[in-house]
């Protein structure tokens, strides 16, 4: 072949593979994930998923935070920003499950895919769907394994729950209102807490889910009743907040507490028997698969469906504990470490 053409030729395949390239990069799809906050270890772990399976499929991912739990102004403008750049999905933990759908549904007017990561909205259908640990599922796991530990006990028990805020319904009422049901204690309204008439509730306190709440909420239960022996807790650093308050007065050998998440820290806290047992969720899974939805909606607008008998996708949990229960299925804390976060 003449050296003229095989020039000619590569110009040519240059040419192509550069244009290849920048309709590649015109269609490549771009996708928001919003989180409550950027430090909390369990929406670190959502970013992580979420990035790693955009890069895999070639999504081009923008990620936002509130500024503090609760933020819902930084969230606000986030949505805004998306729908401005064109993105054709955003992945949310709404701070304000209800005061942010209104621009939810402005994002959804506007052609884009929003689901909801592991906080549903206020309704749960302002979103097109939401991927989730069924969180009453959750609280009644650990409910039904503190029931079954204590035995007879169980009849005459003193418990003090560790909520995360005032704010209702919300992931923490789920939770609550599960745990009360698994340990076999009628519910007033499940879409609140606090309703409930049973002589065993000590009291409810709230947390804002860190240690430091966690402490004082123990600290305002133990000044009502000082023989408090079983403890809710919303997520474990709360959990490890109520541990310290209860050493502090020497109750931390004889009173139970169980709590919600999963993170690294908080099965450590199984271990060492700080925490009786814990229920695991997966926040990598449901950034994962919410970006996985998101790549299904812009190539052909497929929509993502609920787990048949629920009104979400359900990412699944399991109990964590190394003293197992009859009838209550859990894994221990060895195989809780491998999976982990945070």
């Amino acid at each position: 072949m003449h050296k003229s053409t095989i020039i000619r030729l590569s110009l040519a395949a240059s040419v192509l593979a550069a244009s290849a390239g920048l309709a590649q990069a015109q269609d490549s799809a771009k996708a928001c994930l919003i989180t409550k906050t950027d430090t909390n270890p369990f929406f670190v772990k959502m970013r992580e998923g979420a990035t790693a399976k955009a890069k895999e499929l070639g999504i081009e991912l923008d990620t936002f935070a509130g500024k503090v739990d609760g933020d819902n102004e930084t969230q606000v403008a986030a949505i805004e920003t998306c729908i401005a750049n064109g993105a054709k999905g955003i992945l949310i933990t709404p701070s304000n499950s209800s005061a942010i759908v209104g621009s939810v549904q402005q994002a959804r007017d506007a052609g884009l895919l929003v689901i909801a990561l592991d906080t549903p909205l206020d309704p749960i259908d302002a979103a097109d769907m939401t991927f989730a640990t069924d969180n009453f599922l959750a609280g009644e796991l650990i409910g039904k394994w503190a029931k079954a530990t204590m035995g007879d006990a169980a009849a005459d028990a003193k418990i003090a729950l560790l909520n995360i805020d005032i704010a209702q319904p919300s992931v923490g009422v789920l939770r609550n209102q599960g745990f009360l049901a698994g340990f076999g204690i009628e519910l007033g309204d499940e879409n609140k807490w606090g309703d409930e008439d049973d002589p065993r509730i000590v009291g409810h306190d709230v947390t804002q889910g860190n240690e430091e709440g966690g402490r004082k909420a123990m600290e305002n239960l133990l000044a009502q009743e000082p023989f408090v022996n079983l403890v809710y807790t919303v997520n474990e650093p709360a959990a490890a907040g109520a541990y310290e308050a209860l050493k502090a007065v020497g109750r931390e050998g004889d009173v139970t507490i169980v709590s919600v998440d999963g993170g690294c820290p908080g099965v450590a806290n199984v271990e060492a028997g700080v925490i009786g047992a814990t229920s695991q969720q997966y926040p990598l899974l449901m950034a994962s698969k919410g970006i996985e939805a998101i790549a299904a909606f812009a190539k052909d607008g497929t929509k993502p469906q609920a787990t048949e008998g629920k009104g979400f996708f359900d990412t699944g949990v399991k109990l964590v504990t190394d003293k197992p229960a009859e009838g209550i299925e859990s894994i221990p804390v060895a195989e809780g470490k491998e999976l982990c976060w945070g």
